[in-house]
């Protein structure tokens, strides 16, 4: 997937006579990630597919877990265990029929018991992939009945409810173009031309070129725009 460092080098259209500039820019997504494994399992579910539209909160990738969610049952029996102990414990105490040391340890034994259940549980909650987003499925990296490692790549996913513009102007623009400001782009896949508000400044400017990046968000939803789209970006200097 193309990144935001590689989709904004614009080309400046300068002259000395010209009234508007045009620079190229591509499109790019808001929000973009690599979605990977935490835990070594097989691969249970890939619940979509590469071009596929998802929810935030929908569970992408599942896990076989049976292993892991036995591991659980059993922590969670000698958590029962323990607590039943120390409870007897408690009351033998206050009978005086067994040392304060015995009761202690029996606590701390449910301790242990109490944190196995934490590890278990969270062990369990990574055998599911949650979408971080709403969004697309760009690259499908794994199959079901696969065997996956931790830190394995799933898919790569974008969030394209927001789609960007970065490219490069003069850095002598500031003194007139601040964000909010409105302007377009003219895209070539489509021929049309979409509204675009600037967001973001760049914090630096390039000593060299004496230029610096600029980000614009397009204003509105169009179903036939797609993050790589690239076109012409207008402006007209005051």
């Amino acid at each position: 997937m193309i990144r935001a460092s590689q989709l904004a080098i614009a080309f400046l259209c300068l002259g000395a006579t010209a009234q508007a500039q045009e620079l190229r820019a591509q499109l790019s997504p808001r929000d973009f990630t690599t979605l990977a494994a935490e835990i070594g399992a097989k691969v249970e579910r890939v619940a979509v597919r590469e071009g596929d539209r998802f929810k935030k909160g929908e569970t992408l990738v599942a896990f076989d877990c049976s292993i892991q969610r036995a591991q659980l049952a059993e922590a969670r029996a000698s958590l029962s265990a323990a607590d039943k102990t120390v409870a007897v414990n408690k009351r033998l105490l206050e009978l005086q029929t067994i040392g304060k040391l015995e009761s202690e340890v029996a606590e701390s034994e449910r301790d242990k018991s109490r944190a196995k259940v934490s590890a278990s549980e969270a062990v369990m909650a990574k055998c599911a992939v949650p979408a971080p987003f709403d969004g697309r499925v760009v690259e499908q990296k794994v199959r079901s009945q696969q065997y996956v490692q931790p830190g394995q790549p799933l898919l790569d996913v974008l969030d394209d409810s927001v789609l960007e513009l970065d490219f490069v102007i003069p850095s002598k623009w500031l003194v007139w173009l601040k964000p909010g400001h409105t302007f377009q782009v003219a895209i070539d896949e489509t021929g049309r031309a979409y509204p675009v508000k600037l967001t973001r400044v760049g914090a630096r400017i390039d000593p060299v070129s004496q230029s610096v990046k600029v980000t614009g968000a397009i204003g509105g939803h169009f179903p036939e725009l797609a993050a790589g789209m690239s076109g012409k970006v207008l402006l007209s200097p005051p």
